[in-house]
């Protein structure tokens, strides 16, 4: 498992005017890590891969 620090970024669906936006990191190995980008010292959420791939194609599925 990598040591690295999360490499975070915004999702490329979150506005810049304050709403609810989220970050993705992507950078662990075996996992990728979602957090509210209003509090990043809060928790984040942790997907294994196959999740992550399902969740994200449920989403490219809806209006």
């Amino acid at each position: 498992m990598s040591t690295a620090e999360p490499t975070w970024r915004k999702s490329s669906r979150s506005s810049s005017n304050g709403g609810a936006c989220v970050e993705v990191a992507g950078n662990r190995v075996g996992r990728v890590l979602v957090r509210d980008s209003k509090d990043k010292q809060g928790p984040s959420l942790a997907f294994g891969p196959e999740a992550w791939r399902a969740f994200v194609s449920e989403l490219a599925r809806r209006p």
